[in-house]
């Protein structure tokens, strides 16, 4: 797993890129906050919780996919638009792997505080309240997009992105849920492991 230094730099490196001539400077900074307030969160809060190496990689993962997203607009990523032609699909499906990811690692984050912090003592509730967490995030994140697109106007029609799908907000926060789950059953192994390697540095 590459160090935080590292992750670091590709984070700034990534933004620089995604911000040189995007489709919209409105849009891309709508798309890209998110990411800067979590860089912000994450370095006021490291010296007193710093997250596995395994984690930030994931965070970083998350950031880029916000980055490509505000480069272009989520409805208009070009291998979206050749996947789209190639699969016969309707729409540009980018936004889903991107809400995909916003279940899959507040699921990261989440779990990894629970288990740092005993936060659950029932272990019978633990994933189901994971879960839970990452969808109220997926909702709380459709009404800021929603909030947006109605004060902004066209202006914010690029951030809502539902090219036309009338379910687009509910699929939204099924793929966030799903990501979440995915998280659990995928990668819980992977990451005590990374808890225990942290735990062992003395």
């Amino acid at each position: 797993m590459l160090k935080l230094p590292v992750l670091i730099a590709l984070f700034f490196i990534s933004l620089f890129l995604s911000g040189l001539y995007p489709k919209d400077y409105f849009t891309w900074f709508l798309e890209v906050s998110p990411a800067l307030l979590g860089f912000l969160v994450l370095a006021v809060t490291y010296k007193r919780f710093a997250f596995t190496h395994l984690t930030y990689g994931f965070i970083l993962l998350h950031c880029i996919i916000l980055f490509v997203g505000g480069h272009y607009t989520y409805a208009e990523v070009p291998l979206f638009d050749w996947v789209k032609e190639v699969f016969h699909q309707s729409r540009n499906n980018y936004d889903k792997v991107g809400h995909f990811t916003q279940g899959f690692v507040p699921a990261m984050i989440i779990r990894e505080v629970f288990i740092r912090k005993h936060v659950i003592a029932n272990k019978a509730f633990f994933n189901f309240i994971i879960v839970a967490l990452c969808l109220a995030i997926s909702a709380a994140y459709e009404w800021i997009e929603w909030g947006v697109s109605i004060s902004s106007g066209s202006g914010g029609d690029a951030f809502l992105g539902t090219q036309g799908d009338v379910w687009d907000t509910q699929s939204d926060m099924l793929f966030a849920t799903i990501g979440a789950i995915c998280m659990l059953v995928f990668l819980s192994k992977a990451q005590d492991k990374a808890l225990a390697e942290l735990h062992s540095v003395p």
